[in-house]
């Protein structure tokens, strides 16, 4: 009996700590491209093109609404393929889309209607590349790497938004925002680079309906809303996302124009308020871990809510002075709590999750979450509209008074482990 050699080489080579090496390195590269372009793209059409404030408020609402159009059906289409091609093929397309806006720039033909395209073309990409990568996780780390994994991915991000929005106004500063556009274009190849690197083989999953009664996409649509709206573990989960992001969304929708036009604060104020934010999501990453351990995976989620619901109140009476301050550590333990959060329910959603289920699980997720940001900046303006900008803050305070309650009304109230999707046994926080 002989043996193929070549065949039994990447069992042999791939190692799991290199290929999540990689993978990490890669999530890096893209979301600090990401976190430049989200500054240089609106200041390429206000600089550039000389937008109206309309115009580069809808360049935003582009780059998010592919979640909300084509979020479902990504994950059903994402299931039903290998995960790091989709990745890769994701990179490649945000590389050439944002490779077209300098061009565009240099050959003096570039347009607000083309920045609209590649914002929503680029934002579809992003849904790809997010579900993938999350369904792909499991395959290179294992599920009882995923705590740790989804910690140091977290603080990747943290890490990206603070320092990537820094360096994309420096860029911008220094060689104009469609060069800087033109580096994040670069990041995307890079990252693709990186994937094509990872050698560990992925698991062959076919899509088989949740409860054998999907036919076709519609139906595998179905069976991850059912999925995830049915599950113990997963309902709770989404609804306090859900809260989570509403809540937050509409501080942060009216806090500049409250920073600005009541409190007549300069801009690198409520910079450095925001900055806080990516800090505390840092430190929330680094924490999460630890204090799983020593309280368990999902004691820790509802208590750590329990300790943050009052401190909306500080936020919605920020104002110069001492309560300024009140409000800037305030918002640090806020945003603290919501980095514990994604390392933690993260796990908790790839652990609870067959392997046939991962990618409609995290694009129902991402689809309600993402719903959840859009309601919550449309509820804002339209309470600062009708009301006032401090009633708008008020109500981010009281959802963020609640986010706890789901979780605690839910068996996550008090798992220390866990879950294992196939067998039932609960795997222990490392």
């Amino acid at each position: 009996m002989t043996t193929d050699l070549r065949a039994s080489l990447p069992a042999l080579t791939a190692s799991p700590d290199s290929d999540f090496r990689l993978l990490l390195a890669a999530a890096a590269v893209s979301k600090l491209g990401t976190a430049v372009s989200s500054l240089a793209l609106p200041l390429v059409a206000a600089l550039a093109l000389h937008c109206s404030a309309g115009q580069v408020g809808l360049l935003a609402m582009l780059s998010t609404a592919a979640f909300l159009l084509i979020g479902l059906p990504a994950g059903a289409w994402v299931d039903r393929l290998p995960k790091r091609p989709v990745m890769t093929a994701a990179d490649l397309a945000r590389a050439v889309l944002f490779g077209s806006v300098p061009a565009a720039w240099l050959l003096g033909c570039l347009t607000f209607t083309q920045l609209a395209l590649v914002a929503l073309l680029t934002g579809a990409a992003t849904v790809f590349f997010d579900v993938a990568a999350l369904s792909n996780l499991p395959a290179v780390v294992g599920r009882a790497g995923l705590t740790r994994a989804n910690a140091r991915l977290v603080t990747v991000d943290a890490v990206a938004q603070v320092g990537g929005r820094r360096a994309g106004g420096f860029l911008v500063a220094l060689v104009s925002a469609p060069v800087a556009v033109l580096l994040d274009a670069v990041s995307y190849l890079g990252s693709a680079a990186l994937l094509l690197r990872i050698r560990r083989p992925e698991p062959v999953v076919s899509p088989k309906p949740a409860d054998g009664t999907g036919r076709g996409l519609a139906g595998e649509v179905r069976d991850g809303l059912r999925f995830v709206l049915g599950n113990p573990l997963l309902r709770p989960i989404a609804l306090a996302g859900a809260c989570t992001n509403l809540s937050i969304q509409l501080c942060q929708t009216v806090l500049p124009v409250l920073f600005a036009r009541t409190l007549h604060l300069p801009a690198d104020v409520l910079g450095l308020f925001f900055a806080l934010g990516g800090v505390g999501v840092f430190l929330g990453s680094l924490l999460a871990r630890p204090l799983a351990r020593r309280l368990g995976a999902g004691r820790v989620l509802w208590l750590m809510g329990l300790a943050v619901a009052p401190l909306g109140v500080l936020v919605a009476l920020a104002d110069r002075g001492p309560l300024l301050w009140c409000a800037a550590g305030a918002w640090l333990l806020i945003t603290l709590k919501v980095g514990i959060d994604n390392v933690i329910q993260v796990s908790f959603r790839q652990h609870a999750t067959p392997d046939h289920l991962l990618g409609r699980m995290n694009a129902t997720m991402r689809f309600l979450l993402t719903g959840a940001l859009t309601l919550g900046a449309a509820l804002a303006g339209l309470l600062a509209t009708v009301v006032s900008l401090r009633a708008a803050l008020w109500a981010g305070a009281l959802g963020l008074a609640l986010v706890w309650v789901p979780i605690y009304h839910s068996p996550l109230r008090g798992m220390r482990d866990l879950p294992g999707p196939a067998d039932g046994r609960r795997i222990r926080m490392r």
